[in-house]
């Protein structure tokens, strides 16, 4: 994982410098306090995986304007956006292992630094001059938004199935890979099928990216986290390791992990017995299979570009969604 990492580290260097700059550069609030509150969550750490994707897929479709980095960063302010309202939402404490926003100044003050970021996300595709990239980027936010909504009404429903948890992360995380990847395209004047094979690859590395992401609240300590683990159970969303091993589960741990589900707290030793449980009626390794299969999905859908570095770092991306430990 340490060399994929790094492989992938080293391809996109320089796009990162160019986005880490563009961040700052095209952010342009009119008031100090918008610029603390939105620079402390994206400056925070994070992998700026989004814009990356923006700029591969850009590249591979042979892109040669010059805002490549500029339209990138588009897709890290709805993230960080997304990132400072779910935070306020979910009563969260700590964010990329620094305290959360809300905590930090105070819930109004966060969900409108996050208004401001979608605002001026809005603003940058506006600036592209192309309808397409406009109508990309308000699908998302409102796709994004029921997604939030879906999940927030389903806190601790027990009835929760696969296939509604599957339409809630697509909407939820999916749609913003599948936009990053789209736009690349559209910017580049790409032909139809190249948008859609992009937009294929987003999709199933965004369902990949959160199951991936889901597994880690079993799998990783606080610190590597950069979250409190256990957090999605404490808010009573309920996940894909848990939903199958529900499904899984005798009489006997199923009334033990509902009424779990239904205080929303526990103890660390009752948190480590569901874990167990996870394990042993096999919900971790349903899960990780779910997202191998959704990550060979998306590299399969690279199959219509000719092979290339872009090609090799988008595919190794796909990789790493499975296998990162943050």
């Amino acid at each position: 994982m340490k060399d994929l990492k790094q492989r992938i580290l080293s391809a996109v260097a320089d796009d990162l410098k160019d986005v880490e700059a563009a961040l700052g550069a095209n952010l342009n609030p009119h008031f100090e306090l918008v610029r603390r509150v939105a620079g402390h969550i994206l400056f925070a750490g994070g992998k700026r995986l989004r814009p990356l994707l923006m700029m591969l897929s850009a590249r591979l479709c042979g892109y040669q304007g010059d805002h490549m980095a500029k339209y990138a960063v588009i897709f890290e302010y709805l993230h960080a956006a997304t990132l400072l309202h779910d935070d306020v939402v979910d009563g969260g404490d700590l964010r990329r292992g620094a305290t959360a926003a809300h905590r930090q100044w105070d819930p109004p003050t966060a969900v409108l630094t996050g208004d401001f970021l979608l605002a001026r996300a809005l603003s940058l595709a506006a600036d592209t001059g192309l309808p397409a990239v406009i109508d990309t980027i308000a699908a998302i936010t409102e796709q994004m938004s029921q997604g939030e909504i879906e999940q927030l009404a389903r806190k601790g429903d027990l009835t929760l199935t696969e296939a509604r948890y599957l339409d809630v992360i697509r909407c939820k995380t999916a749609v913003l890979f599948q936009g990053a990847c789209r736009v690349g395209g559209l910017i580049s004047a790409a032909a139809d099928q190249q948008v859609q094979t992009l937009d294929q690859y987003g999709h199933h590395l965004g369902l990949a990216f959160q199951m991936a992401d889901d597994l880690l609240d079993y799998t990783l300590d606080t610190d590597a986290l950069g979250k409190k683990v256990g957090a999605d159970l404490r808010e009573g969303k309920l996940t894909l390791p848990v939903i199958h091993t529900l499904g899984q589960a005798e009489a006997p741990d199923r009334q033990w992990m509902t009424e779990l589900i239904q205080a929303g707290d526990f103890t660390p030793d009752q948190f480590q017995r569901l874990i167990d449980l996870l394990h042993r009626l096999g919900g971790l390794d349903y899960t990780r299979r779910c997202a191998a299969s959704q990550v060979e999905k998306a590299k399969n859908a690279l199959a219509l570009f000719p092979a290339g570095n872009e090609r090799s770092v988008l595919e190794a991306i796909a990789d790493y969604a499975l296998v990162r430990k943050a």
